[in-house]
Parts: C-alpha cells; sequence; structure tokens
C-alpha cells in the first residue's frame, strides 16, 4: 500500500459512557501549534494524547505515542497503530479527552482512543505522499527559457533563481521522479 498524507485538519468525535473523544488529524506541520491551541482551548480536558509519524531524509519513519497521564499503552500507543494501519506519513493525531466520570479500563480506553483516530481518518481526505527533493540546475542564458519552459512542463517548483556572468542557476523543488526525469 502506497503511503497517503493529509494537507489540512480532520476531525472525528467517539463518545463512550459519557467520557468524550474529539480527534484532530493535523499535517505535521501544524502540529506543535496545534497542540499549543487545543490545551489552550480545552483547559479542563483531562488529557491530549497525541501519536505521529514522520519519514526522515534517509528513508526511516520516526513515530510516537505520548499518553499524556493515561495508563501507559492505553491511549498513544492505540492511536499510533491506527495511523501505521493507514499507513499515514507526515501528519498527526492530537484527542482531547474530557472524563465523565466512568473508568474505561485498559481495553476500553484503547478502543476508543483508536475509535476517535478512525473516525478522524474516515472523514479525512487523503492523498497521495510524495517526497520532494530539491535540485540545483544551471544553464548559460541561451538555454535558460528552454530549462524553463520543461521546469513548468513537469510541474516543478522554482525555489530560487541565481543569475551570473555566464548564465542562471535555478534551485528547483518537487517530487522525486519528476526532479529524476530533468
Amino acid at each position: 500500500m502506497p503511503l497517503k498524507t493529509v494537507t489540512r485538519e480532520f476531525e472525528g468525535y467517539l463518545e463512550d459512557r459519557k467520557s468524550r473523544f474529539l480527534a484532530h488529524l493535523v499535517p505535521l506541520d501544524c502540529f506543535e501549534q496545534r497542540l499549543s491551541d487545543l490545551r489552550t482551548e480545552h483547559r479542563k480536558a483531562n488529557h491530549v494524547v497525541t501519536a505521529h509519524r514522520r519519514l526522515l531524509e534517509d528513508g526511516r519513519i520516526e513515530e510516537s505515542g505520548k499518553d499524556d497521564g493515561e495508563p501507559v499503552g492505553t491511549s498513544g500507543m492505540p492511536t499510533l497503530r491506527v495511523l501505521q494501519g493507514v499507513e499515514l506519513i507526515n501528519c498527526a493525531v492530537l484527542i482531547v479527552r474530557y472524563f465523565g466520570g466512568t473508568k474505561l479500563g485498559g481495553g476500553g480506553l484503547a478502543r476508543a482512543y483508536s475509535g476517535a483516530a478512525q473516525d478522524a481518518i474516515q472523514n479525512a481526505e487523503l492523498i497521495p505522499f510524495q517526497q520532494l527533493r530539491q535540485k540545483q540546475i544551471s544553464a548559460d542564458f541561451a538555454k535558460s527559457s528552454e530549462l524553463e519552459r520543461e521546469i513548468s512542463q513537469l510541474g516543478l517548483t522554482v525555489i530560487s533563481r541565481d543569475f551570473t556572468e555566464t548564465g542562471v542557476q535555478l534551485t528547483v523543488e518537487g517530487p522525486e521522479d519528476k526532479i529524476a526525469a530533468l
């Protein structure tokens, strides 16, 4: 199965014995800010459990699940397993829990947290993940317009243009396969 990701926030919800679980699936770039916002917005919540997965430059996957005061292994890891199961990458799930007065037990917590995460994922628009790469390309002035046209046709983004005495040096960004075709 190919890796998938999200480009904006999606929400999910689950209620179990009056405990409410508010799930937020966010791009990894928004994770820290969203965690801070949720802690401020939900001051009376008992826990904000998190899980994330990130693809590192060397191809390894960094991932974590944090229980935020829930019994060890009952919340962060089940949430992380949901992300792993649908092969989401470069995104995070944050789940705000309001305690409803009845203890759910270890299995109940694991089901509730993973269920809330699954609901957020079901509401999400998942897109195929593409690793972006950058490449520097040089061309003399005579060939620079041809190079720009090729970059445009491939759907790549020019990050910077540096003009030299002999031509132009471009820094281009885009999916790995398209960068290789350039």
